[in-house]
């Protein structure tokens, strides 16, 4: 009996529980937050759809339920809508041009601009507003009036508006579905890493570190410094411009692809020389800042201007006239960019088209700068008389950028990779062991490093090419114009924002030795991306001093 009843009283215990965590859960979900709806156009928000069109339409003149019907946008056009106007209005753009369907037909206008959108997971509210315009044409038992009431075409046209509100409803219900699928994936995906095997782990977290690589690679191109340094680089900027314009019947009516194109400058070069279009194609947010450009210079029917990877991005063409790009990095190869330009070339460049530029050298010379050395090295070895030799670590690890000056070139500079930007191939762009030889020119102290840079040309035929061994400081004086231009990121050339990569020699406790004038180098380089991230560099050099049995190597990397 008294188990009996210890069961019967542990059982209205627990009823008695139970009501009351029931109890809890009904007050938790009746206290939902509510959703808030952005204004389309500012920062403002509002408790349901509803209000916010009204507040378009009355503060900002924008019908959006008129502007859907007069496009004739479907569900999947009302979401293009939606990210098409955010867009332009992030851009500054605070009147968007929505005379024609074409402005918002771009599939990228699918993606959301505005994360957790409340907008786009309610556009059932946006089609109920289109229903509450419908209803007065039909009876408050939802039959369809007589056609003497309002007309046979009135009645059709109201069959008609029905029928495009359950399509629409039931796309919305196919996009509901495939977002609730899209995050139900992610969400898996991410449950599945945490159960994976080792060897599973490795190869997600090397997916991850090539995204953060990238990642980091477009961001430091967000911001206005990088590019004003690279604007205001004179000898940069004004080659391509000179190259453009002096060869405007190259562009004209022609379609050109800008890869990476920044704040937009080459874009609207081209396009002032008579491109008939121009995409331009950048990850960064700068992108954004290009479109603003290219809207306040009124150039926006010519350049479209597309956020994505290149490898990613879907051209509104399928080829491609001519490919302008500023790809170059530090000791030319850092960054990696010439592998996305590369991959541009083979999939949209038409068989006759051309790449601009066209042509690059890599040179490389011997380092002798006692200066340097006592100013930058020997300096720590006794600051305000305190050994501070610690804060020499990696100074012979790592590429130094910096402007050098000619007089501390120990012998001519020698070209070890030649780049023909029509055909070279990406394979090509690693290497281990180029040849070349030096014959120095002045007896020095020591050889303190090497020192590589770059010449870029801009020919205006694809068959065309500079002369062997052609120095770009020496193009002008011995090639007409007509041949194109070309110009030097070298110690023989004006300043560049890319310097030139020096690469300090630790002769450690051999120690240097003093060389004399004539006296041969023989070496090779090497350049190889890091697996850990296909963005930084390494460089190695082997080097050999004829009659001294001296061989040596050294590494240096880009980070």
């Amino acid at each position: 009996m008294s188990s009996e009843r210890s069961c019967s009283t542990s059982s209205e215990n627990t009823d008695k529980l139970n009501l009351d965590e029931d109890q809890e859960w009904k007050d938790t979900e009746t206290d939902e937050e509510k959703v808030k709806v952005v204004n389309l156009f500012g920062p403002e928000t509002f408790d349901s759809v509803q209000s916010m069109l009204k507040h378009c339409k009355d503060v900002h003149h924008f019908d959006f339920v008129k502007v859907r019907d007069d496009l004739g946008l479907d569900f999947f056009g009302m979401i293009k809508l939606v990210n098409f106007i955010r867009s332009e209005i992030q851009s500054g753009n605070l009147t968007p041009d929505l005379s024609s369907r074409s402005a918002v037909e771009d599939d990228r206008y699918l993606q959301p601009v505005l994360e957790d959108d409340a907008l786009l997971y309610s556009l059932e509210e946006v089609i109920g507003v289109i229903e509450d315009e419908v209803l007065p044409a039909a009876n408050a038992n939802g039959q369809e009036l007589p056609s003497g009431e309002h007309g046979a075409g009135a009645v059709n046209r109201v069959i008609e508006l029905e029928r495009e509100i359950k399509r629409i409803q039931h796309e919305f219900s196919e996009y509901r579905e495939t977002v609730n699928k899209t995050l139900e994936h992610r969400w898996n995906s991410t449950d599945d890493t945490d159960k994976s095997t080792n060897g599973a782990e490795k190869s997600g977290n090397e997916k991850q570190l090539r995204q953060d690589d990238d990642s980091h690679y477009f961001s430091s191109y967000s911001t206005n410094d990088i590019h004003e340094i690279m604007l205001k680089d004179t000898i940069r900027t004004d080659a391509y411009r000179n190259f453009i314009y002096d060869n405007k019947h190259l562009f004209k009516g022609k379609i050109v692809l800008d890869v990476g194109c920044g704040t937009g400058i080459l874009s609207m070069f081209c396009a002032k020389a008579g491109a008939a279009k121009v995409i331009a194609v950048d990850n960064s947010e700068i992108i954004n800042k290009a479109r603003e450009n290219v809207h306040d210079n009124a150039l926006g029917d010519i350049i479209t201007c597309l956020r994505e990877k290149i490898e990613e991005v879907s051209l509104p063409v399928p080829r491609v006239d001519i490919i302008v790009s500023e790809w170059m990095g530090y000791c030319l190869l850092y960054e990696a960019m010439l592998d996305s330009v590369l991959w541009a070339r083979d999939r949209y460049l038409a068989p006759d088209g051309l790449m601009i530029p066209s042509h690059i050298t890599l040179r490389i010379a011997p380092l002798a700068d006692p200066d340097y050395i006592a100013d930058h090295v020997g300096y720590w070895e006794s600051v305000y008389g305190f050994k501070m030799t610690s804060m020499l670590a990696n100074i012979y690890d790592e590429v130094v950028v910096r402007d050098v000056n000619s007089s501390a070139l120990a012998a001519d500079s020698q070209p070890f990779l030649e780049l023909p930007l029509h055909f070279i191939q990406k394979e090509d762009l690693t290497f281990s062991r180029r040849p070349f030889t030096f014959e120095l020119k002045e007896d020095i102290v020591s050889l303190d490093g090497f020192v590589i840079w770059f010449d870029t040309f801009l020919l205006p035929s694809r068959e065309r090419k500079p002369p062997l061994n052609e120095r770009a400081e020496e193009w002008k004086y011995s090639c007409p114009a007509s041949n194109g231009l070309a110009f030097t990121t070298g110690p023989g050339g004006p300043h560049t924002h890319w310097q030139q990569g020096v690469l300090l020699i630790d002769h450690g406790r051999r120690g240097a030795a003093a060389l004399k004038k004539g006296q041969i180098i023989r070496a090779d380089v090497g350049y190889k991306k890091r697996k850990d991230n296909q963005r930084e560099l390494d460089i190695t050099v082997r080097w050999e001093i004829k009659g001294k049995g001296h061989k040596a190597k050294q590494l240096w990397f880009m980070r």
